[in-house]
């Protein structure tokens, strides 16, 4: 049986971005079956619903899905889609590509981000008027199952540097809870790593990120750390990711809707692509996401660049050139 993937473009440039990456999956004649949903800022405004249960249905049922982008309503979309598929990991790399001017020409990092609770739990209150809450939540269970898949993916993926982030030095129970297990997982499986407090690495990142590999992180503190990288490498037009649960996964790029260039076919399908690179690699397609990403970075080096690079090329003209480098 073929795999299925579900393919939810969503909104703004993620109507341009996710049929690129769609046609360079075909072009690899893997034999996807693809069904396609709907979701975001239009599909609420024309069902009532950002995120409708047909969509919910096919997330759940199919083998990985692929998502674009959302705008407004993105909290109202991505979150639960990323619990339909049980994502309790987000995997982000950054990393320089030849032919591209770069902050930092040696950055090769992946963040490896709690998926499912931190102040992303969206626990929020109004006590009173002119009060507001917000409740961190961090479980052992939680914090044990991403430590445990960032030392096996740097293991697996041959990094040296493992990096857990905290704030533990304000934030004693939630964060203190995080350093604690994460610490215990590191030194059950004799793997060599270092602590670091989120704003000081954040600093030394810029500064110097040929001195990390993986880095472990909570949450909010992964969200804010991987955008942070992606200012490194070229910006987020570069940067995919992987939402991975222990059956399913969702696969999406990093940069958002991106409204103020939608519809104008300018913008740039790599993370998009790349997004479907992982998703390849996490279905056992070793070989053909190697294939991506090959082509991927030789049109990086050699054009044709969307302006965002710098260059006047479409998205379409982007994309038929790394179909071309595959073949």
């Amino acid at each position: 049986m073929p795999h299925e993937i579900a393919v939810i473009p969503g909104d703004g440039i993620g109507q341009e971005v996710t049929p690129a990456a769609v046609d360079v999956l075909e072009a690899l004649n893997v034999g996807f079956e693809f069904v396609y949903g709907e979701a975001g800022d239009e599909t609420e405004a024309k069902m009532g619903v950002a995120l409708p249960e047909k969509t919910r249905e096919l997330a759940d049922g199919a083998d990985a899905t692929l998502f674009g982008a959302a705008g407004e309503t993105a909290a109202d979309v991505i979150l639960p889609l990323r619990s339909i598929v049980g994502a309790f990991a987000n995997v982000r790399p950054a990393r320089t590509y030849p032919g591209l001017d770069a902050v930092q020409p040696g950055t090769d990092l992946v963040f490896i981000r709690e998926n499912t609770e931190g102040v992303y739990a969206g626990i929020e209150n109004e006590i009173t008027d002119g009060v507001r809450t917000l409740t961190r939540v961090v479980t052992e269970d939680a914090c044990e199952q991403i430590a445990e898949y960032g030392f096996e993916y740097a293991r697996q993926s041959g990094f040296d540097d493992v990096t857990i982030a905290h704030k533990a030095n304000v934030m004693r129970e939630t964060d203190g809870l995080f350093l604690e297990v994460a610490r215990g997982v590191g030194d059950d499986r004799g793997a060599e790593y270092e602590t670091a407090l989120m704003d000081a690495l954040a600093m030394h990142l810029v500064a110097h990120p040929e001195d990390y590999g993986v880095v472990i992180c909570p949450n909010l503190a992964g969200d804010v750390l991987s955008d942070l990288a992606a200012g490194l490498v070229g910006g987020l037009g570069l940067l995919p990711s992987a939402n991975v649960g222990e059956e399913n996964a969702l696969f999406e790029p990093v940069h958002g809707s991106a409204p103020d260039i939608a519809g104008e076919g300018i913008a740039n399908p790599a993370a998009m692509i790349l997004s479907a690179g992982m998703l390849l690699d996490h279905l056992g397609y070793t070989g053909e996401a190697a294939r991506v990403r090959n082509a991927v970075e030789s049109v990086l080096a050699e054009g044709p660049h969307t302006p965002d690079l710098g260059g006047n090329a479409s998205t379409q003209d982007v994309t038929e050139a790394i179909v071309d480098r595959l073949e």
